[in-house]
């Protein structure tokens, strides 16, 4: 324990001094104009100091001068005369002995009694393991963010290159039937593809939705709508992102309901517009592909389900989602309605459809 002057050893300065001496925290206890008046055993040995020649000397003459910083003298003489509190005053001590130190420093104004003068006391913690530790793991995060943004932007552009390739293949093909397919397969890898260049650019792993549903949308046009003064494939959404989880599923639902439009709404060269809507409220959302073709056919019911409707009957029961389906005077509007707070049961794309009809 530090040495200090015998003074009042009855007093509550006694013990004071008593529990400033013995803490395992590093602790100092000064008086107004910044002199040490007792040092715990923590302190000098944490900062290597002589515990037999710190009382009585000023703060600013410890060890060997690197407690000379001047704005901390000036909060502490703030605190001594009690217009400011240290809470945690962070500062830079350059040790000669073991280079830069990072210290959070609190300090607290005493008055022990009415008769005795004020005391300062000042609690020291080295932080400069914990810093340099936090340091580490944030550079290891931005590195793995890089590299996952790195490895997103590749996948992205395989899958286009996959999706090229297959597109390559149903241009050659002779048979209709396998084209359609080939092409039904390009347009799937694409809105994978658009959600893996929305993943490379988004933050928190968040993917905003209208401009994944554009550059989705956009990427269908460029490969099925051979004449775009005939048929337009707009997007109108709002603000709202979700997780690339879900995002996926949605991209995916967006892409077989599209071409199911592109395939059957405009019969004979009919011209059109087919519109992908998004909106949002707190958990509730919906999406809707409309557009303004030939409806609904009168044998809706008869037809057998292909592939694309069980892709979307499959997902929105994964996002706990209700379809609906709607045949007002011209086109067809074909909703999923996500609302938590309302019992969800996921009826058949096909009966939806014969509903409607």
């Amino acid at each position: 324990m530090a040495a200090h002057p015998p003074l009042h050893p009855d007093g509550p300065l006694s013990l004071a001094l008593a529990v400033v001496g013995s803490s395992t925290v590093p602790l100092l206890m000064l008086d107004q104009s910044l002199k040490v008046i007792a040092a715990s055993t923590s302190f000098c040995r944490v900062f290597a100091i002589d515990p037999n020649r710190i009382v009585d000397r000023f703060l600013d003459e410890i060890g060997v001068g690197e407690w000379n910083e001047p704005q901390l003298r000036v909060l502490l003489d703030a605190t001594a005369s009690g217009d400011a509190d240290i809470d945690a005053y962070e500062m830079d001590m350059k040790d000669p002995r073991q280079g830069v130190r990072k210290l959070v420093i609190k300090a607290q104004r005493l008055v022990l009694a009415d008769d005795q003068p004020v005391r300062l006391l000042l609690t020291v913690e080295d932080v400069t393991a914990a810093r340099e530790g936090e340091k580490q793991k944030d550079d290891l995060l931005r590195e793995k963010a890089i590299l996952l943004q790195e490895l997103q932007h590749r996948v992205a552009n395989s899958l286009q290159i996959i999706a090229s390739v297959i597109l390559q293949s149903a241009r050659k093909t002779t048979s209709d039937e396998t084209r359609v397919q080939l092409t039904d397969a390009h347009s799937r890898l694409l809105s994978v593809a658009a959600l893996q260049q929305q993943l490379s650019t988004s933050r928190l792993g968040e993917v905003e939705l209208a401009p994944y549903f554009t550059q989705l949308c956009k990427s269908i046009a460029a490969s099925m709508i051979h004449d775009p003064t005939r048929l337009s494939l707009r997007v109108e959404a709002d603000d709202s992102a979700t997780s690339a989880d879900v995002s996926v599923s949605l991209g995916l639902i967006v892409t077989e309901l599209v071409i199911n439009a592109l395939k059957h709404a405009f019969p004979g060269g009919r011209s059109g517009t087919i519109v992908v809507g998004y909106s949002s409220h707190g958990r509730n959302w919906t999406l809707t592909v409309r557009d303004d073709g030939v409806g609904m056919p009168k044998d809706a019911a008869s037809t057998t389900p292909g592939l694309g409707t069980s892709i979307v009957e499959t997902l929105a029961k994964q996002l706990q989602a209700r379809i609906q389906v709607e045949s007002p005077g011209r086109g067809v509007v074909i909703s999923l309605i996500h609302s938590p707070l309302a019992a969800v049961e996921t009826p058949s794309l096909a009966a939806s459809s014969a509903a409607a009809a």
